[in-house]
């Protein structure tokens, strides 16, 4: 009798050691790579909340004349799409609130809120969101380590986002965007088009790098850097809502455009002639972005 509780008494203990072992295995697993880089919780990052106001020390807005693609590696497709664009459209009922690809928020006139959501458990980062404006949607940055969804699933005007640390930066891919404008003069973007942000923080000063790929409008990557610093007033995130109305000058079935080659003469002629350069130059040819077309502009002038 002794014997057979003595024996009862080992099974038990013996089933609670591989229960306990079991249970700690499953508590005590790490997570996957990408999950703890986007998490990070005790690792010395910067604080990027907080509302941020432009420096303003980079020209590359580049709308306010009609034809103005300098500094953008179109190839023939995107230029063609560029130069058949007028702004009329915005006029159209259908178009007045249909705002502007993430990539605006780079190139807009506005500044940056920017706010985190976190896990209230694990005080780790859930996602950062870069707030509206009134031609934008928020840009949401998920970061919890999820992947993006299939190539087959809905682009929408804000895109999907995911961000991850690469040291004491943030780096940021959004895919997913329907097709936009990179400016508001007509260079288009495309719906396979992506994003890769990287955010540096310098003291009171953040630094947004933009690199742009786009397969159908671009003939190589399109990079922007914008500076930021923090705003000493706040900044609201969210606009007030679009309303739509008639403005009396497009006919409901009428789409504003120039056929190829129609683009009024002034509108192409504008910027050339204000600054004495050639009318290649401002076509966003790729060549154009280097410092050897300087060297050509200035041979070609000299003759």
């Amino acid at each position: 009798m002794a014997s057979n509780t003595m024996l009862h008494d080992m099974v038990r203990l013996c089933a609670s050691l591989v229960v306990a072992l079991l249970f700690g295995v499953v508590l005590g697993r790490p997570a996957s790579t990408s999950a703890q880089n986007a998490a990070a919780p005790d690792a010395p990052l910067p604080e990027l909340e907080g509302s941020w106001t432009p420096t303003n020390n980079e020209d590359f807005s580049n709308d306010t004349v009609p034809v103005d693609y300098m500094g953008l590696p179109l190839n023939e497709e995107g230029r063609a799409r560029a130069l058949s664009y007028s702004e009329s459209q915005l006029g159209m009922i259908e178009r007045q609130c249909e705002g502007w690809s993430p990539t605006y928020f780079m190139t807009g006139p506005f500044g940056m809120k920017i706010w985190a959501q976190s896990d209230p458990a694990r005080g780790n980062i859930i996602k950062y969101t870069i707030g509206a404006w009134h031609d934008k949607l928020p840009l949401e940055i998920w970061m919890d380590g999820r992947s993006h969804p299939s190539k087959y699933a809905d682009h929408t005007r804000s895109g999907f986002a995911t961000g991850s640390w690469d040291g004491t930066t943030l780096v940021v891919r959004t895919t997913h965007m329907k097709a936009s404008f990179i400016r508001k003069n007509g260079p288009p973007s495309s719906d396979l088009a992506t994003m890769t942000n990287r955010f540096y923080r310098h003291g009171n000063f953040l630094t947004v790098l933009g690199i742009i790929e786009d397969p159908v409008y671009l003939s190589e990557p399109l990079v922007w850097t914008r500076d930021y610093q923090v705003s000493a007033t706040r900044m609201y995130s969210v606009a007030p809502p679009c309303i739509v109305t008639f403005e009396g000058t497009t006919a409901v079935t009428d789409v504003p455009h120039f056929l190829w080659g129609k683009k009024p003469e002034q509108f192409m002629n504008e910027l050339p002639n204000k600054y004495g350069i050639p009318r290649e130059a401002v076509l966003g040819y790729p060549e154009t972005l280097y410092p050897e077309y300087h060297q050509k502009m200035m041979a070609a002038s000299s003759r």
